[in-house]
């Protein structure tokens, strides 16, 4: 899945960055409860609710890799019903313009014997909507850049 978003590379990764936005663009995500320091740093966790209440779970997200402005790749909690990777990549696309590319695998649980095509439209329909509130927020951010 991927996006061409009207903001520069720096701009996207700094939303990306935040962690307390992800419950504002990742779909699912009702709430952010903690986040580690040093969020993205490999290792870094973001604590998180997601779900409908009273039905929502509690789990957290862990930074696998990260290159600053180019890669966040996250281990995705939400146990019991299981675990994903999501790797979020960005490039440079024209002045101004950043080139998103997000995939998302189920590694562990009941979610992982889910693997059809009802369950694919569903994350396509998921990751869809995630990258244009991601856009949203890049490209309207007042989430300052970080400076190099």
């Amino acid at each position: 899945m991927n996006r061409t978003i009207n903001a520069p590379v720096e701009q996207v990764f700094a939303v990306l960055s935040d962690a307390w936005t992800y419950s504002d663009w990742v779909v699912g995500t009702a709430h952010i409860r903690d986040v580690d320091p040093g969020w993205p740093a490999v290792g870094t966790r973001l604590h998180h609710k997601a779900g409908p209440w009273p039905l929502s779970l509690k789990d957290s997200s862990t930074v696998l890799e990260m290159t600053p402005d180019r890669h966040l790749k996250l281990k995705a909690g939400l146990w019991p019903l299981g675990e994903a990777t999501v790797d979020i990549r960005l490039e440079p696309a024209g002045p101004g313009a950043t080139r998103v590319t997000m995939s998302e695998e189920f590694d562990a649980g009941p979610l992982q014997a889910m693997r059809n095509k009802v369950n694919d439209l569903l994350l396509h329909g998921r990751n869809t909507e995630a990258l244009s509130r991601l856009a949203d927020l890049a490209e309207n951010s007042r989430v300052p850049a970080p400076r190099r």
